[in-house]
């Protein structure tokens, strides 16, 4: 009764001029305060996606006492939706289409699209928009090239970097790093725009980009450059590269930036960053990824920054890497940051065979980059997945954290019912403050996007095509009859949330 005395307020206050709900934030014109985005993938034979609100306070896929009223995104019109990266900070989110390779920005607060990303060319299977939507990079695996779409300018400038191989991005959520992964290889890269005097000091083809330079574009008078991450390690000071200045001392090497030995991982997949902004988290995948050990290794950001003149100091050096560098048991092919705790999710490969959902708790330096002899917490088995697949996280209310995994009807727990019983599924709830599983849902397929349903104690699922609710408190299901949708509901977001931390894709 309260919600629905709280919604006639809010449309009396429209008649003064002045309807908001929380934080400042206009309510929307479907009139749902808690409102979770879901994206469907073929909703009909006439359309291959659509987004759908649902109503996250009732459960409900239409409106409230009215169900022949339902909400949708208008205007949008990609192809098979498959991510929303959700930014409720900005009231806006982005989706992208695998079918098509649209990449579409949503207004939260009309509940209408603004229209497709410009300057993305092919198809994406990793691709992020900075915050205040300055720029977007995506991995381009088909056409083997980073492209970044520069918005700064007085007209959206494109850059196809070359990289072969390349599958993978990540960007920080402060709009100043990315990182680019390379499939079965073990080192990283990362672009960086180039300076006025760059500019210059580069034009002429690549005999004039410094050692590390991987592609510059255009390549006769490049605006940004591709660079892999490389140490000062056993270098010659007479025939050293500099990115920055000329300076050839490398006892003078800040701001100057200086370029040796790469900087190696084992089959690096993602990056996360530290809640400080000041470290990234390199994720080593190891084995799942043909490797041969799974790691995370924290390294200084600063010389990282594609910002023009705000990069500065040298990237960590060989032996500071290795320093920097945990060796993490149970996989690391996903993780989530929240504040000096990081939540690592992996797949181990187990005695039989099979591979083995695993959860591994690391307490992060509170400052620098170095771990301490203790920083390894804990080791969970959670639910399973397969190599090669994308799981996600979140972190959600009552000290919760929900992994969603897929291909999990193939791992440990399915093949092994005596030891595990037949619950398998791929959906894991983590109490994170006893460090224990308190649930793995039955099998209802791939869990391929969760959102966190804040204050309301629930988080909202996509699993198997499907939409699913489940408690916080308990972990158990919740009605989703009125949610279901027609079509493949393949992400979710919850609209509404308090900040950008409500996201799943970074």
């Amino acid at each position: 009764m309260s919600a629905v005395a709280a919604l006639v307020a809010a449309f009396a206050l429209a008649g003064c001029g002045s309807t908001t709900y929380f934080a400042g934030r206009t309510l929307p014109p479907s009139g749902i305060s808690n409102r979770v985005l879901v994206a469907i993938q073929n909703p009909s034979s006439l359309s291959k996606g659509a987004l759908q609100i649902m109503d996250a306070y009732y459960d409900t896929r239409y409106e409230y006492s009215n169900t022949s009223k339902t909400f949708t995104i208008s205007g949008y019109s990609g192809g098979l939706p498959s991510s929303i990266q959700n930014l409720p900070e900005q009231e806006m989110g982005v989706v992208y289409g695998s079918s098509d390779g649209s990449l579409y920005k949503i207004n939260y607060a009309k509940e209408t699209s603004s229209g497709t990303v410009s300057g993305l060319s092919g198809l994406y299977p990793s691709v992020y928009m900075t915050r205040n939507g300055n720029y977007v990079f995506g991995a381009s695996q088909a056409n083997h090239v980073l492209t970044v779409v520069d918005n700064t300018g007085s007209s959206t400038a494109s850059y196809s970097l070359s990289l072969p191989g390349i599958y993978r991005v990540s960007v920080n959520t402060g709009g100043s790093v990315a990182l680019a992964f390379v499939q079965n290889s073990n080192y990283v890269y990362y672009p960086r725009k180039l300076s006025s005097a760059e500019i210059l000091a580069y034009a002429g083809g690549s005999s004039k980009w410094p050692k590390s330079a991987v592609d510059c574009e255009p390549v006769n008078s490049p605006a940004w450059c591709l660079f892999q991450m490389q140490s000062p390690d056993n270098v010659d000071p007479n025939s050293l590269s500099v990115l920055n200045g000329s300076l050839t001392n490398p006892n003078t090497s800040y701001p100057t930036m200086y370029y040796g030995e790469p900087l190696t991982f084992d089959r690096p997949t993602k990056a996360v960053f530290s809640n400080d902004g000041g470290t990234a988290y390199i994720l080593s995948c190891g084995p799942e990824c043909g490797g041969t050990a799974s790691s995370i290794s924290a390294v200084a950001i600063a010389p990282l920054i594609y910002l023009t003149g705000q990069s500065s100091g040298k990237l960590p050096t060989t032996s500071e890497l290795s320093a920097a560098t945990l060796a993490i048991q149970g996989g690391a092919s996903n993780a989530l940051v929240n504040s000096t705790t990081m939540y690592v999710v992996g797949q181990q490969k187990m005695s039989d065979g099979y591979w083995g959902g695993q959860l591994t708790v690391v307490a992060l330096p509170s400052s620098g980059t170095t771990f301490k002899s203790d920083a390894l917490k804990s080791q969970t088995a959670i639910s399973d997945g397969l190599p090669g697949y994308s799981s996600r996280m979140i972190l959600a209310d009552d000290d919760t954290l929900w992994i969603a995994m897929q291909k999990c009807n193939q791992g440990e727990r399915a093949n092994n019912p005596s030891t595990y019983g037949t619950d398998y599924g791929c959906l894991t709830m983590f109490n994170t403050s006893s460090n224990s599983v308190t649930a793995i849902e039955p099998y209802l397929g791939d869990a391929t996007g969760i959102a966190a349903v804040t204050t309301l104690h629930k988080v909202y699922a996509a699993i198997g095509g499907q939409v699913y609710i489940y408690s916080t408190t308990t972990g158990n299901a919740i009605d989703n009859q009125y949610v279901t949708v027609t079509g493949t509901a393949y992400d979710v977001a919850y609209m509404d949330a308090t900040d950008d931390s409500n996201n799943t894709v970074y």
